[in-house]
């Protein structure tokens, strides 16, 4: 079990990376295919609203048939979408080819916390979520300066190629290496309707949709059009300054884990972390022109204090029937990831609205960095209103 677990948690390295590749490629794209911002917004958005999507039939899978064949397959289909994008020929292909990438990799973090859930005290299961998170977000840190350096030397269709490659390699060792936990009483009865009916998990979940979301923009997307426009930055510097948010979004998810211990709250260190988030983000509205050291301690700080997707994941965990784990974390899994494709979205339309405006390309990242601080506040005001559980 242990070998499969470590092939899980690898093969989360590329979902991260999937996630947060764009930013790099933006100028590249732009040049070759002719991708503007709004449209490499829908294209991520894409991914995220596709994983999300997924979330509900990859529940039920991972109850009734497990987490092994549930995961190979659909990473598979990841594999298809990589070499679709090699191939692209415009925008659209990519669109289409970042849906596809999203719906396979939408069960490999959930068949890690499903296993984790079944085999695990409730009490560590904060610790290992986010154990799973800071190994797998290495893909993102891959996805700024060594991308960057991968596509100087093959080209980025040939880096995708590989990537597509690495991919049907990772669904193949799932298939060969993972083996399912042994199943539950009662594991392929109830519904995602019966976990809606648990009122203290409504809190949780509207968490979990403001506190993913802002990190998940700014370094998957944002951060790549941002620096170009506003500070004529090139790929390199690009794959500098995400390289330093997503070292923190490492940080952050290592941190969450020993903190809980420490204060002995889920609820408190959630609530303060996320707005600690918000402070970030705050001043980054305030000065969204400014290409300094203080700009770069921000990002790191949505980076940081933004990674506490595990330990609202272990909150709503603390609340599952375990015969509805599977959907359960899946469910909680669907508002983070469905939310940040839909700000994607929502950004990049409010992006294309500022920019053709009179305010100019520095007010519309501004409009997108409000637009985040209006979540986060909104969800934060919510989560006061949720049930501590330490388990």
């Amino acid at each position: 079990m242990r070998v499969g677990i470590i092939v899980l948690i690898l093969s989360y390295l590329l979902s991260q990376f999937y996630r947060a590749f764009l930013a790099v490629l933006a100028p590249v794209l732009s040049q070759d295919l002719g991708a503007t911002p709004q449209m490499l917004a829908s294209a991520s958005g894409g991914w995220f609203l596709a994983f999300a999507v997924m979330q509900l039939p990859v529940g039920a899978a991972l109850d009734r048939f497990g987490p092994r064949r549930t995961t190979a397959l659909l990473l598979a289909i990841a594999a298809l979408g990589a070499a679709l994008f090699a191939m692209a020929t415009g925008p659209q292909s990519i669109r289409w080819a970042m849906i596809l990438i999203g719906m396979g990799c939408s069960s490999v973090l959930m068949a890690s916390y499903f296993i984790f859930a079944r085999l695990y005290s409730p009490a560590v299961f904060g610790s290992l979520a986010g154990l799973v998170i800071a190994v797998g977000s290495l893909g993102n840190i891959a996805a700024s300066l060594p991308l960057t350096w991968a596509v100087g030397l093959m080209g980025w269709r040939g880096a995708l190629w590989a990537l597509s490659g690495l991919t049907l390699f990772a669904a193949a060792a799932i298939l060969a290496l993972v083996r399912d936990p042994p199943r539950t009483e009662g594991s392929a009865q109830g519904s995602v309707l019966d976990l809606l009916r648990l009122p203290a998990l409504w809190p949780i979940l509207v968490m979990m949709a403001a506190c993913y979301a802002p990190a998940a923009g700014l370094r998957g997307l944002w951060i790549g059009p941002w620096y170009a426009d506003v500070f004529g930055a090139d790929t390199g510097r690009i794959g500098q300054v995400t390289l330093i948010m997503g070292l923190a979004m490492v940080a952050g998810n290592m941190a969450y884990g020993p903190m809980e211990r420490l204060l002995c709250s889920r609820k408190w260190l959630i609530f303060g972390g996320n707005t600690l988030m918000l402070v970030s983000l705050v001043g980054l509205w305030a000065r969204p022109d400014v290409d300094s050291g203080r700009t770069l301690v921000l990002l790191a700080g949505v980076g940081l204090f933004g990674a506490s997707f595990p330990m609202v994941m272990a909150h709503g965990r603390a609340f599952l029937p375990p015969h509805l784990t599977g959907r359960g974390v899946s469910l909680i899994n669907l508002f983070g990831i469905g939310t940040a494709g839909l700000m994607q979205m929502a950004t990049g339309r409010l992006f294309s609205a500022l920019q053709d405006g009179a305010a100019g390309p520095t007010a519309a990242y501004q409009g997108i960095f409000a637009a985040y601080i209006a979540l986060v506040g909104l969800g934060l005001a919510i989560y006061l209103l949720s049930k501590d559980r330490t388990d």
